[in-house]
């Protein structure tokens, strides 16, 4: 039974002067102390919009419950932002993708990974390109341990038995 939408604080890495970065995010209360995902996070690594999760209190991080199937996507500009939204926007959310986060200096995505990983590469490889003031990241595809792992969570809904 879903309950009210609250905002949780999550710890989202370090600063390099060693302060942390906390990140707050928009999550529906569920039964037994879960919490679903409203959007996806700007910085908080391992999670997307629609999953549940359990908040640890005493380090604001999450454990994760049960992944909802999207997958987190960051877009990061130092160029002019409305025009890479403009190439960028449409073509996710003809796929079903929604613009989490709209800022001077991100773009933060969820979109379903029934989707297929090569379309979105696709959609985002033809918006930027070449472009050296841009760059994109997934945020739940990697281990954030090491940035470079996959963590292959999205194996059985792309590959069901």
């Amino acid at each position: 039974m879903k309950k009210a939408l609250r905002t949780i604080e999550l710890f989202a890495g370090t600063r390099p002067d060693g302060q942390p970065i906390v990140e707050q995010l928009p999550a529906i209360e569920l039964d037994a102390g879960q919490l679903q995902l409203v959007r996806s996070p700007a910085f908080a690594q391992g999670i997307a919009g629609g999953d549940v999760v359990k908040l640890l209190p005493a380090t604001q991080e999450l454990e994760l419950v049960k992944r909802s199937g999207n997958v987190s996507l960051r877009v990061f500009t130092k160029g002019d932002m409305a025009s890479l939204a403009d190439k960028l926007v449409p073509p996710l959310e003809k796929l079903g993708g929604e613009l989490d986060l709209n800022n001077d200096r991100m773009l933060v995505f969820t979109i379903h990974v029934s989707c297929g990983f090569e379309a979105i590469e696709k959609i985002l490889e033809d918006a930027i390109g070449k472009d050296e003031l841009s760059a994109w990241r997934y945020g739940n595809v990697y281990d954030p341990a090491d940035g470079t792992t996959p963590l292959n969570w999205w194996q059985p809904i792309l590959q069901p038995e």
